[in-house]
């Protein structure tokens, strides 16, 4: 069983020397914490029982946004990172153990639900964005995936570097942030009484900090973001906000579906799949070639092309083989058949980063049977580049001559002005391509035979 770390406390006034951690309570900038986490009167307690949050709409504002920035240029990059929201229930329980002023992580009720970065400060004003910068610079003590230089345990057990706040921070798929901030008088602060000091906890939605797993995915941003964000992207992260246009020929798959009945003669060979699908219900017969009633989703699994967090695969039909093997990999168990039937085969999905003037005919040109085309990273702006050269050629169904990136912006798969990933999905030759204005793009009509293509999302 997974079991999380659960050392995530920062000591931010240790610093170089032990002078430079003595700082006076009355120093320049204290008035600014008393302003807005004080009541009229100078009362921290009368405020809270008036009912005052435990953290100002301002603060929680450049916490998230640092929060989301610093996830966005993680290194290496991430492909399944995800864009962080504030909410209000994490918060009330980061205020409720704030209250507590305990140098310590808790409540142990919660903490099997949540994750959890700890601050503290006093003397000179700091902001809370203080804090979680000095969780981020852990990083100089962590070597992706998992961490080498820096040891889970300290400082409790050894006076080494921690990285857990940092892994927590980058943890992809915590995407829900709560905090609060407290002014805890005397406060014990591993043995030494803080008369005033400033303490900020954040929890954490997933929560973080699984032994074994690494805090993200490396490759390229967003490429493997969760089937539910619906191919956004904003900033490198995931976010379901940035890309409200649906696929143009979307090939979303339950967990439990199979290929024979998704796929009767259609030119489909990419599939996007749920989280979820390692408990869900569904046959896999097969190993490497797969029977055609065996689950899209969990054959995937059973192959290690997807993890069990969803996302997208290829597969390739491979006629008709005399048997397949049983066999239990990545906690998947496939059944054996000993009678002739039609396979597949699933493999990654391939990515790549191409120009506003690249064409199918030139990136992976149309062969019978049809082979992958990778998934495509489309720059921004292709609505200005030169239609000559640029050329887009149909309506939804384009010729393999036209610029890839700039029919996706004709069929709104993608803005102009941010560009994004989509996929080509290979078909047979046809005679006649219609014009159309859509989205800025004045594409060409054609009556030529030529191989075409649909675009989607990703």
């Amino acid at each position: 069983a997974s079991c999380p770390l659960n050392c995530n406390i920062c000591l931010l006034l240790v610093l170089h020397t032990c002078t430079a951690m003595v700082m006076l309570p009355n120093s320049t900038g204290w008035e600014k914490i008393l302003d807005k986490y004080l009541d009229e009167d100078g009362d921290w307690w009368e405020a809270k029982q008036r009912g005052k949050r435990a953290i100002t709409d301002s603060d929680a504002q450049l916490i998230l946004d640092l929060h989301n920035k610093l996830r966005g240029q993680v290194y290496p990059p991430a492909s399944n990172m995800e864009y962080m929201m504030w909410d209000t229930e994490l918060e009330r329980s980061a205020e409720e153990w704030a209250e507590t002023c305990l140098w310590e992580h808790g409540p142990a009720s919660l903490l099997p639900q949540i994750g959890q970065n700890l601050g503290a400060h006093w003397g000179r004003y700091q902001p809370p964005t203080f804090h979680v910068q000095a969780w981020y610079d852990e990083v100089k003590d962590y070597s992706f995936p998992y961490p080498q230089e820096c040891n889970p345990y300290c400082p409790f057990r050894c006076s080494g570097p921690v990285c857990t706040h940092y892994t927590q921070l980058v943890w992809a798929t915590s995407s829900r942030i709560g905090c609060a901030i407290n002014l805890c008088h005397n406060m014990d602060v591993w043995g030494q009484i803080w008369a005033k000091a400033v303490y900020l906890v954040c929890n954490y939605s997933p929560k973080g900090n699984w032994w074994g797993h690494a805090p993200y995915k490396h490759g390229t941003p967003c490429s493997a973001c969760p089937p539910s964000y619906g191919g956004g992207c904003r900033d490198n992260l995931c976010n379901k906000g940035m890309q409200p246009f649906v696929s143009v020929s979307a090939q979303l798959v339950a967990c439990g579906t199979k290929l024979r009945d998704q796929c009767k003669g259609t030119p489909c060979n990419r599939y996007e799949c749920p989280a979820g699908c390692l408990d869900a219900t569904g046959k896999v017969v097969g190993t490497v070639y797969y029977e055609m009633h065996s689950s899209v989703c969990r054959a995937g699994l059973h192959a290690g092309v997807i993890d069990n967090e969803g996302g997208w695969l290829d597969v390739t039909r491979q006629g008709r083989k005399d048997f397949f093997i049983q066999s239990n990999k990545n906690s998947v168990q496939s059944l054996g058949k000993y009678q002739s039937a039609n396979s597949f085969t699933v493999s990654k999905v391939a990515v790549k980063a191409i120009t506003c003037e690249t064409t199918v005919a030139q990136l992976c040109p149309y062969e019978k049977p049809a082979t992958h085309c990778p998934r495509l990273y489309c720059p921004r702006n292709c609505l200005e580049d030169n239609p000559r050269i640029s050329r887009v050629i149909g309506t939804k169904i384009y010729s393999d001559k036209s610029s890839i990136c700039r029919a996706a912006v004709h069929a709104g798969v993608i803005r102009n002005h941010s560009g994004g990933y989509i996929d080509v999905m290979p078909m047979e030759k046809r005679r006649h391509y219609t014009a159309s204005n859509q989205n800025g793009i004045f594409s060409e009509s054609r009556s030529t035979p030529r191989s075409r293509m649909k675009l989607q999302t990703i």
